[in-house]
């Protein structure tokens, strides 16, 4: 999936807006592939895999789009 970074929080968290949903999806800066966390900036382009949580969708394998 592709999506947009919507926020970012210092404690290593933040939410991508999926294309075509509504609904955005929380990451955590373990599930970045080749980005650090510092790296990231609201707007950036991202691509993803979505996976069940405890507390709803969440993406995994998160990658920078360059």
């Amino acid at each position: 999936m592709e999506g947009v970074i919507k926020n970012l929080n210092e404690k290593g968290f933040g939410f991508i807006t999926p294309e075509g949903e509504e609904k955005d999806v929380f990451f955590h800066m373990n599930d970045l592939v080749e980005v650090e966390f510092n790296d990231l900036n609201r707007g950036d382009k991202v691509t993803f895999e979505k996976e069940a949580s405890e507390k709803g969708p969440r993406a995994v394998q998160v990658t920078l789009v360059q």
